[in-house]
């Protein structure tokens, strides 16, 4: 099933229309929970008219207006908006540093398309989400007997949820969900995201189809760039350095990686037949194994093969094999792969030190 983007309606109470009084933008100011103190005044079509903030309203009495008097008048008209012309990562950066806390996105008439909450998000990547939850999760068994492996509790919330959040911090709203075993768990703890501002949708696998192979059936992606991966993570990479990289490389895949250390407790010797060309005392190797995430072009899903099995490493031998580049990302935070006992207690262990 697919559903619909819930980005606005979690904007709204921010959205106030151009015939409220001054008085009434004073009111729902006060009812903002929040400390993002700015209301977006707009027109019957969504046009945005201007902003208004406590100070826009403090110094328009002192200015001489009065409570009475249409919003209209005391709104801050030189306000700053992404549109298509000039929204990009950058930008948004841009916007942080200034510390602007909600930028409206225009459409070319004016017209608010979205809200993107730039204290609360770190981002706001033009990216799909595809997170894989099908499996079975047999070696953590007996705990996944009854709840899927990404149902289990991580701290507060479930492991998969921790990536959901994370992705949402980054301005990625568009989230599929491939689900298989106690699939219709996953469905009832998300639904279709609504509660986080979110648009979730769900694809059950009849049979395992790989890493990749569901990918393949999925038909609602919105922007140029998905990324894939697994739901068992536990991980703090930063998606935006990520995504940067993958833009920056002009890649058609970029693969997240795990630095893996490997110390050697004698001398190395390098030789060339039996010359010896070096020696190195006790020597360090650094490795980069696969972290499970996957960012790529969406015409990259068109070489997926239907209906059979298809996991990552097919995909990148594929794209290898047609000359195409495929980049790594080193995560250079946390990362960890629950898929045993022992990395469960891990990463439970390892939470009782962060924030939730």
């Amino acid at each position: 099933m697919t559903c619909k983007s819930h980005s606005m309606e979690k904007y709204a109470k921010y959205l106030i229309d151009k015939s409220a009084s001054i008085k009434d933008a004073l009111v729902r100011l006060n009812e903002l929970s929040s400390d993002i103190l700015t209301l977006l005044v707009i027109d019957e079509n969504r046009v945005l008219l201007g902003t208004v903030t406590d100070g826009d309203i403090r110094r328009g009495l002192i200015a001489g207006a009065s409570l009475e008097e249409p919003v209209t008048r005391i709104c801050h008209r030189n306000f700053f908006s992404f549109n298509a012309d000039n929204y990009s990562i950058s930008a948004i950066k841009r916007a942080r540093n200034k510390r602007l806390s909600l930028v409206p996105y225009l459409d070319n008439a004016g017209r608010i398309e979205k809200i993107f909450n730039l204290k609360d998000n770190h981002s706001a990547l033009p990216v799909d989400a595809v997170i894989m939850a099908g499996g079975r999760g047999q070696r953590l068994s007996p705990l996944t007997d009854t709840v899927p492996k990404p149902l289990l509790p991580l701290g507060c919330k479930p492991i998969i949820e921790h990536n959901i959040d994370r992705l949402a911090q980054f301005g990625i709203e568009n989230i599929s969900i491939t689900i298989r075993y106690l699939g219709q768990q996953i469905v009832d703890h998300f639904g279709d995201g609504a509660s986080k501002g979110l648009s979730i949708s769900y694809f059950e696998e009849n049979q395992p189809l790989g890493t990749m192979g569901a990918v393949r059936h999925l038909d609602h992606y919105s922007n140029e760039t998905v990324l894939v991966m697994n739901s068992d993570l536990f991980t703090n990479i930063d998606f935006e350095e990520f995504y940067l990289h993958f833009i920056e490389s002009d890649a058609e895949m970029a693969v997240a990686a795990i630095p893996y250390n490997v110390s050697v407790p004698y001398a190395v010797m390098e030789v060339e037949g039996e010359r010896v060309v070096s020696l190195k005392e006790k020597p360090t190797y650094t490795y980069y194994s696969n972290a499970g995430i996957y960012l790529m072009k969406r015409s990259v899903i068109n070489l997926i093969p239907v209906d059979r099995p298809f996991d990552a490493p097919d995909l990148i031998e594929l794209l290898a094999n047609q000359g195409k580049k495929v980049t790594t990302f080193p995560i250079v935070g946390y990362w960890i792969d629950i898929g045993k006992h022992e990395d469960y207690a891990k990463a439970r262990e390892f939470i009782k030190y962060l924030k939730q």
